[in-house]
């Protein structure tokens, strides 16, 4: 999928413009979804957690299994080599593995069959205008249903019918449930609010990432005196915010405008934290 206006693809060594195609049709990871990926970005000319990002991307890729034959710090390197080649347009940044074999069985990857490529699509940061929020009627999965500590491909499908579940209601997106009932995330990101100036949100537990950005969202609220209380939070908590926020690469940091039938205002604290990782990205903290 390309949803950028220019394209540059790393793979098999050497860059190649436009949306390259990169899978077999019989590759183990075109048809049993053993495809890792993770998605960094490039904004006003700075590239903020882009080590962390590759970190992770290798993580996921053990996760599922794979012997990634690059390191982090060479995925960062080639990553960077790619950002040079535009002229200081915001980036989307997504490196990926998966598997061009299975093993014995086939179902299982074939762990050294591991593949790379790393694509670049130019990609204007959205204006921070906010967005609309409603309750998804789909669920996470808990580690023991789905590989959620990876970043994996063949788990974004139930976010994708979250985000279309929302679009058909009229909101942006949506707060999706883990299985026991609590706040997980979005479909897209992670979730915040803010009661009384009292920041909370969701406990990782397992059923969504700990985003990159939500990390250091967190760190940089708590520098500046407003702790960030990770609790298992309900829909009725949301419903009684004072202000919801969300956190996620391609945007970084949104407030939400709407939370179902109930207008809300972006609020101070939601300016603050992104205020705080604008100078953080810039290094002016």
């Amino acid at each position: 999928m390309a949803f950028g206006t220019r394209i540059e693809t790393w793979y098999e060594g050497a860059w190649h413009a436009g949306n390259l195609p990169i899978l077999g049709a019989a590759d183990h990871g075109t048809w049993l979804g053993t495809l890792v990926f993770d998605g960094a970005r490039t904004f006003e000319g700075v590239t903020p957690d882009l080590d962390l990002h590759c970190i992770r991307l290798i993580r996921s890729a053990n996760a599922m299994g794979l012997a990634p034959q690059e390191t982090a710090e060479e995925v960062e390197a080639i990553a960077r080599e790619g950002i040079a080649r535009f002229d200081g347009e915001d980036l989307y940044i997504r490196p990926m593995m998966w598997s061009r074999e299975g093993a014995p069985g086939m179902i299982a990857p074939d762990a050294e069959s591991c593949t790379f490529a790393l694509c670049i699509e130019a990609l204007p940061m959205p204006p921070a205008n906010g967005l609309a929020l409603t309750v998804s009627s789909f669920r996470r999965p808990r580690p023991d249903m789905a590989l959620t500590e990876a970043k994996a491909a063949c788990l974004y499908p139930n976010n994708g019918r979250m985000i279309a579940e929302a679009r058909r209601m009229g909101f942006d997106n949506a707060l999706s449930l883990d299985a026991e009932g609590f706040v997980a995330e979005t479909a897209s990101t992670n979730a915040f609010l803010v009661r009384d100036g009292h920041v909370c949100t969701p406990r990782p537990n397992g059923t969504f990432l700990n985003g990159i950005t939500r990390q250091r969202v967190m760190a940089l609220l708590g520098d500046v005196g407003h702790p960030v209380e990770e609790a298992s939070l309900t829909v009725d908590d949301f419903r009684a915010a004072d202000e919801i926020f969300l956190t996620g690469n391609a945007s970084k940091i949104t407030p939400v405008t709407r939370f179902e039938e109930r207008d809300l205002q972006p609020g101070p604290v939601t300016a603050q934290a992104r205020a705080l990782y604008w100078d953080y990205a810039h290094g002016r903290l």
